[in-house]
């Protein structure tokens, strides 16, 4: 039988002199009612609206000029942001590309800026300097499948060079006669050279490359319908190609699934890294590499928790750290910035985490169409 550490799940609760000013406030649930007033931080760090122009807010990327490039589920758009006096704050807005499919996710390499609609992967060149009217983008790469569910693709370039692009389980937990399912493929930046990184991954939509190690890790959101405890969410880590993370047999470490039975056991596919809360929706993530933030935080993951969508007691909907110990291995999972589901409603649902050039931390959400800065200053 295989182990993974099972960390403590920590619920903030708010002091009852908080409870009290909140339920003397009218929360805002829809678009538009940003509340960062209700956002708990540790010591020294601050929060505030980087945009609040950006309906549909998912997946970050910065180009080599400072632009924010924020990706979109719904609304088929694609932002660029940029903040022209360095206060923390987005002067200008752009509309880079609309009408697309479900484009979540967002890179840049070598100025261009590289877009995952749910069947296909666009670039546009030099697009930093063709900000204005929506772009005519090339297509990369068009062979992805065309499944809605868990369609939707954050997408990232590695340190060696080559796009990661993953591809969803179209269901909530089955196996598929298409093997190129609950994947993570990657490919060179023209669209050649394809091949699946990892296989039994039933939907990351976040990860990110140790600083000192080059491993990849990767949040991974666990299937429904076995309860509101089980399974959780994962925390990966693929010390290389051709691994199996499990699904749709095995869940977190040591859970077979009830109902989709198969060649692989919990015993021959890789365990993850952490167990993160059940149905939290943990998104995306990076590793912190600035210099703003205190020592004790660099090299560590944050992770956005978009919050659980059919659980009675709803958990999520807040900014965790992951902390690694000298040899690399999960030390704790914590909340960090907490306060986006209210007791009179969810005002706010972090998607992706995006460390800026000056080392405070970007945080988007989808839910109020606004991106966050959250910076420390002691």
């Amino acid at each position: 039988m295989r182990t993974v550490p099972r960390l403590a799940w920590l619920d903030v609760r708010f002091a009852a002199t908080g409870l009290a000013v909140a339920a003397s406030l009218a929360v805002a649930c829809g678009p538009r009612g940003v509340q960062l007033h209700t956002i708990d931080l540790p010591p020294g760090f601050t929060i505030g609206a980087f945009s609040t122009d950006t309906p549909g807010a998912r997946s970050l990327a910065v180009g080599p000029g400072g632009t924010v490039f924020v990706g979109t589920r719904d609304e088929g758009r694609v932002y660029a942001l940029q903040d022209l006096d360095g206060d923390g704050r987005a002067d200008r807005t752009f509309v880079v590309a609309e009408g697309l499919r479900s484009p979540n996710g967002v890179a840049v390499h070598e100025g261009a800026l590289f877009v995952a609609e749910i069947g296909r992967i666009l670039r546009f060149e030099n697009v930093e300097q063709r900000l204005g009217p929506p772009l005519p983008p090339a297509v990369v790469f068009d062979q992805y499948p065309d499944a809605a569910r868990h369609g939707w693709k954050f997408i990232a370039f590695g340190p060696d060079g080559l796009l990661y692009v993953p591809v969803g389980a179209p269901c909530d937990a089955c196996l598929s006669p298409e093997p190129i399912f609950a994947t993570l493929t990657r490919l060179r930046p023209d669209g050649t050279g394809f091949e699946v990184f990892a296989h039994g991954v039933r939907n990351t939509v976040g990860f990110d490359w140790h600083p000192t190690t080059g491993e990849l890790w990767f949040t991974d959101n666990g299937r429904d319908w076995l309860g509101a405890d089980i399974p959780p969410d994962e925390l990966n880590r693929a010390s290389g190609p051709g691994l199996h993370f499990g699904f749709p047999f095995c869940h977190g470490a040591d859970l077979p699934d009830p109902e989709v039975r198969g060649p692989r056991s919990c015993e021959d596919t890789q365990p993850p890294e952490a167990a993160l809360g059940p149905h939290v929706a943990a998104l995306g993530m990076r590793f912190y590499t600035g210099t703003m933030f205190p020592p004790e935080y660099r090299g560590q993951i944050f992770i956005a928790e978009h919050g659980s969508w059919n659980r009675a007691d709803p958990i999520g909907y807040r900014v965790t750290l992951v902390t690694l110990g000298d040899d690399g291995r999960v030390r704790d999972y914590l909340p960090f910035a907490v306060g986006f589901r209210q007791p009179m409603g969810t005002w706010g649902r972090p998607v992706d985490v995006q460390v800026m050039p000056d080392g405070a931390l970007l945080v988007s959400d989808d839910h109020a169409g606004a991106v966050y800065r959250i910076a420390y200053a002691p």
